[in-house]
């Protein structure tokens, strides 16, 4: 375990792969944690230097009290990067972890080489929907939403076909820390991207699932068709489709990585 001290957050971070390799960081989705990536890790470890950890409010990163901001969770990944000297990275992140990439597309440019946002939108949901979630975490804890919520991440067919990894992720889920999640839980409900998407100029792939209940198909273009030049990818996946569609989402991300930098 390593941590970074980043102002009011303390980071929970993993930092594998050759040290003088390119750096691609890794965001996670809402209620996981960085080990959420452990289908792509080896295989980006081979040609890159891999930067995962755990959203503020998640894993064990800060549990600091709510609601968060996307800013935050955006400014966060700078001082990651700060904290780390790292000049520039690649960035890859899925839902709220996309949702970040987003908004460090807009705002923070000059300290990325490309994004990959997965399974996300400029505006996920409604901000009913999130604060009932909200209300129920904060009642009931993260049993309330647990098993509701993770199947929604996979398909019925993943579901009876790997219900180990299904019911592992669902373990992940519960011991999500409930503040933590509320918190951004809230950064999202408070998030509407859309007039921006425009303004990333940086070379960007979109991934979406084809079965993902949470992320229409239809948002998921609409984020695509916004960012000039942006690259869309549909996988036979829900929610979390690197671990649904963990060969083919690892092949078209390292595929993307790498290509060269356009100029």
């Amino acid at each position: 375990m390593s941590f970074a001290e980043i102002g009011d957050a303390r980071l929970n971070y993993r930092f594998d792969g050759p040290e003088n390799a390119p750096v691609v960081v890794l965001s996670n989705s809402l209620g996981t944690n960085l080990s959420m990536w452990d289908p792509q890790a080896n295989a980006l470890c081979e040609k890159f230097r891999v930067l995962r950890y755990d959203t503020r409010g998640h894993g064990l990163s800060t549990v600091a009290p709510g609601p968060y901001k996307i800013e935050q969770l955006g400014r966060d990944v700078v001082a990651l990067l700060d904290w780390l000297k790292i000049e520039r990275a690649y960035f890859c992140g899925l839902s709220m972890g996309g949702a970040t990439g987003i908004w460090l597309g807009v705002n923070a440019a000059n300290r990325f080489k490309g994004l990959v946002l997965c399974n996300t939108a400029a505006k996920i949901w409604t901000a009913d929907g999130w604060n009932g979630r909200i209300k129920d975490v904060k009642e009931r804890g993260m049993a309330a939403v647990a098993t509701t919520v993770v199947l929604r991440w996979f398909s019925e067919d993943f579901v009876k076909k790997s219900p180990e990894v299904v019911e592992a992720m669902r373990q992940m889920l519960l011991q999500a820390p409930p503040e933590g999640y509320a918190g951004c839980c809230a950064a999202i409900r408070d998030m509407d991207q859309s007039g921006d998407l425009a303004r990333i100029k940086t070379r960007t792939l979109v991934i979406a699932g084809a079965l993902d209940p949470v992320i229409p198909l239809t948002d998921t273009k609409i984020l695509a068709d916004g960012i000039s030049g942006a690259s869309y990818l549909v996988l036979q996946a829900a929610h979390l489709s690197n671990i649904e569609a963990a060969p083919q989402f690892t092949e078209a991300l390292l595929k993307f990585l790498s290509e060269p930098e356009a100029k």
